[in-house]
């Protein structure tokens, strides 16, 4: 297909030039989706209070616990992830770089040639058949953005660094949950082992009870193996219990970025072993949509589609002729005599245009557009799925609220029951049974309710997470001795200095492409 067999398509192409440069493809705009900006939970209102202290970015202060507030920092500043997160986000600054080299001359380029000629032809008189020829020159070409080629490609590394720059935050936000999580499936696992420990000794002391009388003839053995196989049961539960601490331990040790081991945090005893807290509200700053919409994850979802919108405008700028100013300044000289020597300087526009591409510019505009349209609906649904981490979370919390409160009551009514049933067996009212039935109630009843605690603590993050909750972190970007061994490599200029450019604190919306051209 011919461009040129089109007069409109040549007068416009006209008037364009003498009116000036103008950026093709979509103007990216941002606009909330209606549920979005009026969304709310009545799960998340009855799960959260609005109030000051503490902060959103470090909400895991709500547990006032200070192990775990060390544990959080040594993982900012050393967890794997974090740091190649950082990483990304300077080199998304480097290939912004590259795309803003674009608005300067592409072609600068300087030469010099030396090139020393032996000829076996016959000289003419006065000629020698050995040549030095010399030349030097500096050529240049600009390429004019007519068409916004590299202002839109700019805008699209720009928002593609803003993307890195949420990713990381994004990191952040899953790295304190799972820390937190990890930590507290630590504490529920030692409050578990207690609990087996403790009824174990009850057991066995059962257990040693009805040997005696089986040993003096005053039991049968039914009585005996039942006791002995409850005793050996709980038993069995203990090294599972060890096994899973010293697994928690470990993933506690990758977090914080250190080999498999003891960590300094947990080395010392600090009366926190065993500890579920239980705290029965989220404290936000915000509305939830708001939070839902600020989340690092929805936020670069939303600079990528930002990203991939501007490559539109440079795909189409494809469609249209280049117009570049080209220049070349050179110096020539030669050995052989009586040859002048000189000076040359050419200089002039260049239009470039490819009318023939068999559809290929065209079906590329088709792709970078297919991308956008994904983009979107991967947006929508990242703020849908948002949402519903956030009412999940706040549901699950009042339901694990709901059943501590039964759970706990039927501890105590075990505990009492196991009272009972043994003064009922001393003094030979009951049989044995009883007696091991309490002791299996209680034992259930008492790690049920540590396991109810530790997802009531288990929902209360998740809502954080889900609200995006815990993007701060007080660590550069690039650590000291990553940046130093970087810098013996390359050249980085100030790219690994903690100054980086944050982005804007606008309303969270969601993104709404302008087709406009």
């Amino acid at each position: 297909m011919s461009y040129l067999s089109s007069p409109r398509r040549l007068l416009s192409v006209g008037a364009l030039l003498l009116a000036g440069c103008i950026r093709l493809g979509p103007d990216f705009k941002a606009q909330q989706e209606p549920w979005s900006e009026a969304w709310s939970s009545a799960s998340v209102a009855q799960a959260s209070e609005q109030r000051e202290q503490p902060g959103m970015r470090e909400w895991w202060q709500v547990f006032a616990d200070p192990i775990l507030e060390r544990l959080v920092e040594a993982a900012d500043a050393n967890n794997a992830g974090v740091r190649i997160a950082g990483l990304r986000v300077v080199e998304a600054r480097a290939q912004l770089g590259i795309a803003l080299a674009g608005r300067y001359p592409q072609l600068q380029q300087a030469g010099a040639d030396a090139l020393y000629v032996h000829s076996k032809q016959t000289p003419a008189p006065g000629q020698g058949g050995r040549v030095w020829q010399y030349s030097a020159g500096f050529d240049i070409g600009w390429e004019l953005d007519f068409w916004g080629r590299f202002s839109r490609a700019i805008e699209s590394a720009d928002a593609a660094y803003f993307a890195a720059k949420a990713n990381h935050e994004d990191v952040l936000v899953l790295l304190h949950a799972q820390m937190a999580q990890t930590y507290f499936a630590l504490r529920t696992a030692e409050a578990r082992l207690q609990i087996a420990r403790e009824n174990a000794r009850l057991q066995k002391r059962s257990f040693e009870i009805t040997e005696r009388l089986f040993k003096g003839g005053e039991s049968d053995e039914l009585d005996l193996q039942q006791a002995r196989t409850q005793y050996l049961g709980t038993l069995s539960s203990i090294p599972e219990l060890e096994s899973q601490i010293l697994r928690t331990r470990n993933a506690l040790a990758i977090l914080v970025g250190q080999p498999p081991g003891a960590l300094p945090e947990l080395a010392n005893p600090t009366g926190r072993e065993g500890v579920i807290p239980l705290i029965d509200r989220a404290v936000l700053q915000d509305v939830p949509a708001n939070l839902l919409l600020r989340r690092p994850d929805v936020r670069a979802a939303e600079l990528q589609m930002a990203a991939q919108s501007a490559l539109i405008g440079v795909a189409k700028a494809d469609l249209y002729p280049s117009v570049s100013l080209l220049g070349s300044i050179g110096w020539s000289a030669t050995s052989l005599p009586g040859t002048p020597n000189g000076w040359v300087l050419v200089g002039g526009p260049s239009l470039r245009w490819n009318v023939l591409d068999y559809g290929r510019i065209r079906n590329n505009v088709r792709v970078q557009d297919a991308r956008l349209q994904q983009l979107i609906v991967v947006y929508q649904d990242s703020v849908r799925q948002a949402a519903r981490e956030a009412d999940d979370a706040a549901s699950g919390l009042i339901k694990s609220l709901e059943r501590e409160k039964i759970l706990r009551e039927a501890s105590q009514a075990a505990n009492r029951s196991l009272t009972l049933a043994n003064a009922l067996f001393r003094e030979g009212y009951s049989d044995f049974q009883r007696v091991l039935d309490a002791q299996r109630a209680l034992f259930a009843q008492q790690d049920a309710y540590l396991v109810n605690r530790s997802n009531a603590v288990s929902n209360l993050i998740a809502l954080y997470k889900a609200l995006g909750g815990g993007w701060h972190t007080g660590q550069p970007l690039v650590d000291s001795a990553t940046r130093a061994q970087m810098q013996q490599r390359t050249d980085w200029s100030d790219l690994l200095d903690e100054s980086v450019r944050q982005h804007p604190d606008r309303k969270p919306s969601t993104p709404q492409v302008n087709t406009n051209e």
